[in-house]
């Protein structure tokens, strides 16, 4: 099987030129690796003294931040490298003053693996969740860097534990240490016979709980929620998720203020929201000498805010779960100790589960279920602030896993 995994690797590669042309995302993914060596060469020093940390996409980086944070703090002569496979983390990060290199880590062939490690000289190397790649894991090897997994979640469904996929298995076999969630993640892994394996649990808890130190004040938050009435934000929706939610805005309460954060910023798109809204509505975009407190409903037509944006929440909606695009990230609202609504579709989600069978989450599949809770959220305050403490409580006590993982790595910088 990794003969195929080689030629549809190289394939892929070479049809990098035509596939740029199929849309503006693949087109920033194609070209991105078409001059990721010149690129990576100008961000790199022979002397440098390099931490490296792969990401898939925006989502794993922030899982790697707590660690990047403790590291920087205690390795302060370091340059920190963040490498990602999705534009969606490139584009966001590639100017980041926290980070000293970034850049897309090329497609998976042996020469690639080899100019990449070649180039960046890591000391140590730290891959997020599921990024496993077979021929940098090769190299890693024979380098003899250090490589750690860190917040992996593992599956019976996956490659690894499949007869074709006993290339993969080998791959995974390469890690230094596999830090996982869960205790199923770790049966799993002990099963197959991997032994270099142990619970960390999520970093995500960590980063989640570090934005409540922050300064989260947002200046047209707070002109649009000034009158105090009850907030709510629609995080990260997609169009599945908005025909199950728009009724509901529609006929929410003139007293309630209500935020959509649309997960994909399509110009089209959002104005096409702007105009099924009846409420008065505006956008980020258009809020300049505006009154803000005259409006109901605010449409972030921008990236970046979210997070901030949920500190003004007393109820949010979390989307991806009414589509097959996955549920996005439902730790960063629980972490202000607000209630989360979220679709059916959640079971690749083991702290969705966990806080909706402790009773801060609440899941739905239609119009009508969503209205059912929505009415139940914002009319009896006493369960909205129970169900949202219980949101906050569960993250608090899942935290701490950067500081196991830093306990466990061997790492003694040359």
């Amino acid at each position: 099987m990794k003969s195929i995994y080689q030629l549809i690797i190289h394939s892929f590669q070479f049809s990098l030129p035509v596939l740029k042309h199929l849309n503006p995302k693949m087109k920033l993914f194609a070209e991105g690796r078409i001059n990721w060596e010149s690129q990576l060469k100008s961000q790199v020093s022979e002397n440098d003294k390099v931490i490296w940390f792969h990401a898939a996409s925006l989502g794993e980086y922030e899982q790697a931040v707590p660690i990047i944070d403790a590291l920087k703090k205690k390795y302060n002569s370091h340059k920190i490298a963040v490498s990602f496979f999705s534009p969606s983390g490139y584009e966001v990060k590639k100017k980041d003053s926290k980070l000293d290199i970034v850049t897309y880590l090329p497609l998976d062939t042996k020469k690639n693996a080899e100019k990449f490690l070649t180039i960046l000289n890591p000391e140590i190397a730290f891959f997020i969740k599921y990024e496993v790649w077979p021929n940098l894991m090769d190299v890693l090897e024979k380098k003899q860097i250090k490589s750690y997994l860190v917040s992996g979640v593992f599956r019976i469904q996956q490659l690894y534990f499949k007869p074709m996929g006993k290339f993969m298995k080998k791959a995974l076999s390469k890690f230094d240490h596999l830090f996982v969630q869960n205790e199923e993640s770790l049966r799993l892994l002990k099963d197959y016979g991997f032994e270099q394996a142990s619970i960390s649990g999520d970093t995500r808890y960590d980063r989640v709980i570090s934005q409540l130190a922050m300064d989260n004040q947002l200046n047209f938050m707070d002109k649009f929620t000034a009158s105090g009435d009850l907030t709510i934000v629609f995080g990260s929706t997609w169009p599945e998720d908005l025909s199950i939610t728009l009724d509901a805005i529609n006929n929410a309460p003139n007293h309630i203020k209500l935020i959509i954060a649309p997960h994909q910023i399509n110009p089209s798109q959002i104005q096409k929201l702007k105009k099924s809204i009846t409420k008065k509505v505006i956008c980020f975009s258009e809020i300049e000498n505006q009154n803000l407190e005259e409006f109901q409903v605010l449409i972030v037509d921008t990236i970046g805010l979210l997070t901030k944006i949920y500190s003004y929440a007393d109820l949010a909606y979390v989307g991806g779960g009414m589509g097959l695009s996955g549920l996005h990230n439902i730790l960063e609202p629980a972490a202000f100790g607000i209630p989360i609504v979220i679709g059916k579709n959640f079971d690749k989600f083991p702290e969705a589960k966990t806080i909706r069978r402790l009773g801060g989450l609440f899941s739905v599949s239609s119009d009508d279920e969503f209205a059912s809770v929505f009415e139940k959220l914002t009319s009896d305050k006493t369960f909205r602030e129970k169900s949202g403490q219980i949101c906050g409580h569960f993250v608090n006590s899942e935290a701490g896993a950067t500081q196991k993982i830093l306990s466990a790595i061997d790492f003694d910088s040359k």
